[in-house]
């Protein structure tokens, strides 16, 4: 059972927006619940995808028809991109309000189409947070992962296969963001061995067979379509030869990432369960900022010496390092850090019980620190 979700969607009169989100992180159940007395146009739905397509003033004239001006939501709005333009003329001309919602801008951005020119503010969904689920277990998010139809299944496998190998069909190859299929295939099948780590792109591009170049563009994808992330180094000043070009990359979700890296986890414990901790920790870091509005970039240091920090907050204002148990010698890296950038506040998160404070880093338990996240007192 989950709590509502953290998404708020405030729209003054006559002013329009874009909800993105990769498939089944539950934008349109979302919509629903929040909008009621919405006009509602789902693109999946081949009777209306067609009428429209054909001519799509039908818009206009079939909202010219009803007696209220309530809020229009468009469904999958990126499967017919030639109807932003009538969108655009509804707006100007008589006021109404839209909800655009879709998987991915990508398709709309390589064809020209009309984006409404600042016309609509831009949402995101994201799965589900730790604020979202009634008694949220750790290890369960870890597996299943956190999309609202998969968390808490006990048979999660098999949703997450055919997600991967359904929705990437669907979203990617069907959509034409790229016409090699077999090599973009192998490099989802690299991200295996990549996701999280220094992102290699000439290894990565031996393994697909294809050049550095084409790699980029296939990361690029994966971005657009809101299927992951990069987070860059940070680089304020390269007192320690910091590495200061080469980005990690996630995956959206932690049971995404789970199934393409093949990892099943049987306890809190072990280094997979340590790098699925740290993605887990990123994706409430990343729906925090956009949830609440809050524009701060999301970086992580790592020197040439092999000294790291896993995010690095706000320009610096924040260190957070991830670890499952403390030992002395993770502390290291967070002391050069502090040595170095003095920030604010220097966080330890990890799977114990009780939060402790050492030198100026507060050692906090994944609850306490992410509790703590959502109320604003992290960064």
């Amino acid at each position: 059972m989950s709590h509502p979700r953290r998404l708020t969607m405030d729209l003054p009169d006559g002013r329009s927006a874009f909800l993105w989100g990769a498939r089944q992180t539950g934008k349109t159940t979302w919509l629903k619940q929040t909008f009621p007395d919405g006009f509602f146009y789902d693109l999946l739905d081949s009777s209306v995808m067609l009428r429209l397509a054909g001519n799509p003033r039908l818009l206009g004239e079939e909202l010219a028809a009803r007696t209220n001006r309530s809020v229009v939501i468009i469904d999958e709005v990126q499967k017919l991109p030639v109807l932003l333009d009538e969108v655009h003329r509804l707006i100007e001309s008589d006021g109404y309000s839209f909800i655009l919602c879709g998987s991915s801008a990508r398709k709309l951005r390589r064809q020209g189409v009309n984006l409404l020119g600042g016309r609509a503010w831009r949402y995101a969904m994201y799965p589900l947070t730790f604020s979202e689920v009634t008694d949220f277990d750790l290890l369960t998010a870890l597996n299943n992962g956190l999309l609202p139809g998969v968390y808490g299944q006990p048979q999660y496998g098999r949703s997450l296969r055919a997600y991967v190998e359904d929705y990437l069909t669907q979203e990617v190859f069907n959509e034409g963001l790229t016409r090699n299929v077999s090599a973009f295939s192998r490099f989802f099948d690299a991200l295996r061995f990549s996701h999280g780590e220094l992102t290699n792109y000439s290894a990565i591009a031996r393994d697909c067979g294809v050049d550095g170049k084409t790699v980029r563009e296939y990361y690029q994808i994966l971005v657009d379509t809101l299927l992951g992330y990069f987070v860059t180094p940070f680089s304020k000043r390269k007192g320690r030869q910091s590495i200061t070009s080469t980005p990690k990359f996630y995956l959206f979700d932690v049971g995404v990432a789970g199934h393409v890296c093949r990892r099943s986890l049987a306890d809190l414990a072990g280094s997979e369960f340590g790098k699925a901790f740290e993605h887990f920790i990123l994706m409430e870091l990343v729906a925090y900022r956009d949830y609440c509005n809050r524009d701060f970039e999301i970086n992580f240091w790592r020197t040439k010496s092999g000294l790291e920090v896993d995010f690095i907050l706000a320009e610096g204002e924040t260190a957070i390092e991830v670890k499952g148990r403390v030992r002395p010698s993770d502390l290291k890296s967070m002391r050069a850090f502090d040595d170095e950038f003095q920030p604010k506040h220097s966080v330890l998160v990890c799977n114990e019980t009780t939060p402790r404070r050492l030198d100026k880093i507060d050692i906090l338990p994944w609850r306490d620190f992410v509790s703590a996240l959502w109320s604003g007192k992290i960064v």
